[in-house]
């Protein structure tokens, strides 16, 4: 049994980790940490300070505005940390490499087995059929989600990028550019409306042919548990930076 902090655990993705925990049996929450302190079946802190629970590990789905407040928390006491927190910038993500030097850190833009998988499948899809095929990235989700393009969409295109051999350009958006489009570019966009969780769609458009890889997630406890599985993957890890193809291949 390991004991869990979690951060953001008032949010949609706490109470989500929080319910998939109740049934789990493998962790317990000992505590949380948010601005919203309502109870919950433990205690709820918004200063983490004030912290006394020992905790074996740290997941964070909270928002990056207080991702490095946990990063600073988790550096100090020398825990574990899950940074599950979607949108941090380049700074906050070389922080995590930073401390990751101190004690294992955990970090995906997606934490869903299945997203990860895609990324596996498009990224030996690119190798393949680089220069023959136009890639375009589609990400949708809810029209609460405030960053945009996605994380997940942009891991996907950093993942693509780094299987290409003649280099490549993202493309946000076309409708300032009257111009042929340019074999070397990634087409990314971003989809917000209703309540949909989150789908990611990758193209490969060649010449009288399509291929298209597709990942849909109609709950967010896909996300859960594959943050929980971090959790429990990384706990008794040595110092370092891990990821989802780390406990994947475990």
């Amino acid at each position: 049994m390991i004991n869990v902090l979690l951060s953001g655990c008032n949010g949609k993705m706490g109470k989500v980790i929080t319910s998939v925990l109740e049934k789990d049996g493998t962790a317990t929450i000992v505590c949380g940490y948010d601005i919203n302190t309502q109870s919950c079946a433990y205690p709820v802190y918004d200063d983490l300070s004030a912290v006394t629970e020992k905790a074996d590990v740290v997941i964070d789905f909270s928002n990056p505005a207080a991702a490095d407040k946990v990063m600073d928390f988790c550096s100090e006491r020398r825990i574990p940390l899950v940074e599950a927190t979607t949108g941090l910038d380049e700074v906050q993500r070389t922080k995590l490499e930073t401390i990751s030097k101190k004690m294992p850190v955990f970090y995906s833009a997606n934490m869903s087995v299945g997203v990860n998988l895609l990324i596996s499948l498009v990224k030996k899809a690119a190798a393949i059929l680089e220069g023959n095929f136009d890639i375009e990235i589609i990400e949708k989700h809810h029209n609460q989600k405030i960053d945009a393009p996605s994380g997940t969409a942009l891991m996907i295109a950093d993942e693509i990028a780094s299987a290409l051999k003649g280099g490549c350009q993202y493309v946000y958006d076309r409708h300032n550019d009257r111009k042929k489009r340019e074999s070397t570019e990634i087409g990314i966009h971003s989809v917000r409306g209703g309540t949909i969780v989150g789908e990611h769609s990758v193209i490969f458009a060649g010449n009288d042919e399509v291929i298209e890889i597709n990942h849909s997630a109609a709950g967010k406890e896909v996300f859960a548990v594959g943050a929980i599985k971090a959790a429990r993957f990384l706990v008794g890890k040595q110092p370092g930076l891990y990821n989802m193809e780390d406990l994947v291949n475990s």
